[in-house]
């Protein structure tokens, strides 16, 4: 078992397998889009979710629809333990139903789906995000607000804003105005990664006073020129963040056992800060 962090009543191992890669979710084009999404078929997608259990991962983060939902369903039908931390799913008409339907099919927390937190924020749309992380709360499962932009994270802890813990994207995504591509159904292709990005969110991860998951720490593939670039931003991140705090890692181990190698890369980074 990997080392633990505590969000709400759950403790979360500090490498979180993230789901982009299991939605065909690259944020490189639509080709890497369509063979992430045919090498994980269903069969595969729970094989990959059991090999998280053997080499320590306790926690997913999945998206919110339908799809992943049943697929939860089948792995915990088949003996899977892992937490699920869901993402609202934005491209449903119903906010409060898709959560619903998460609070009622076995998610362990719910955040706040980053991409629509950012246009929401930018758009001075608070009250209705204040209402919608009200929603979550009336499901009594522990509450998270995800983000590209530190701004937010500084604002919602200025402001006592009633959340768990924040999911922040090292790199920011929004620096423009964009819409997720499971809204729209079109990858977004061309996406611009800055490194000048990273300092800042963990900067702001660090101030904040709740637990902090950090993601996209390889860039979506942008900081895997080989393993030794891998470490080096795993190394960095737990170097960055505090120690009540997690990474979310997706993995796409066509032909490398990525999970097994994140799981040691998580491993061996906690320990050099414990030398």
């Amino acid at each position: 078992m990997l080392p633990t962090i505590q969000i709400g009543n759950l403790a979360v191992s500090r490498l979180i397998v993230g789901g982009n890669p299991f939605s065909g979710n690259s944020h490189v084009n639509g080709d890497l889009n369509d063979q992430m999404i045919d090498y994980f078929t269903t069969a595969k997608l729970k094989e990959t979710l059991f090999h998280c259990e053997e080499c320590g991962i306790n926690t997913m983060q999945l998206r919110g629809d339908a799809y992943m939902w049943r697929i939860v369903r089948e792995y915990r039908n088949e003996g899977g333990k892992m937490l699920w931390i869901a993402q609202t799913a934005s491209e449903y008409g119903s906010f409060e139903g898709n959560v619903n339907t998460l609070a009622n099919n076995g998610a362990d927390a719910i955040y706040h789906h980053g991409t629509k937190t950012d246009s929401m924020f930018k758009d001075g749309e608070i009250d209705i995000l204040l209402d919608r992380l009200k929603i979550i709360r009336a499901t009594g499962l522990p509450v998270g607000l995800a983000t590209h932009m530190p701004e937010v994270i500084y604002y919602a802890e200025e402001h006592n804003w009633d959340v768990d813990f924040y999911m922040g994207c090292v790199y920011n995504l929004s620096r423009e105005n964009r819409v997720s591509s499971a809204i729209t159904g079109i990858a977004n292709s061309g996406e611009a990664f800055y490194e000048e990005d990273i300092p800042l969110m963990y900067e702001a991860i660090r101030a904040a006073k709740k637990p902090c998951l950090a993601f996209k720490i390889l860039g979506a593939t942008r900081r895997c020129q080989s393993q030794e670039t891998v470490q080096a931003a795993f190394d960095e991140a737990f170097r960055e963040i505090k120690p009540t705090d997690g990474v979310i890692v997706g993995v796409y181990p066509n032909g490398r056992d990525e999970v097994a190698l994140d799981a040691r890369y998580t491993r061996e980074a906690i320990e050099k800060l414990r030398a």
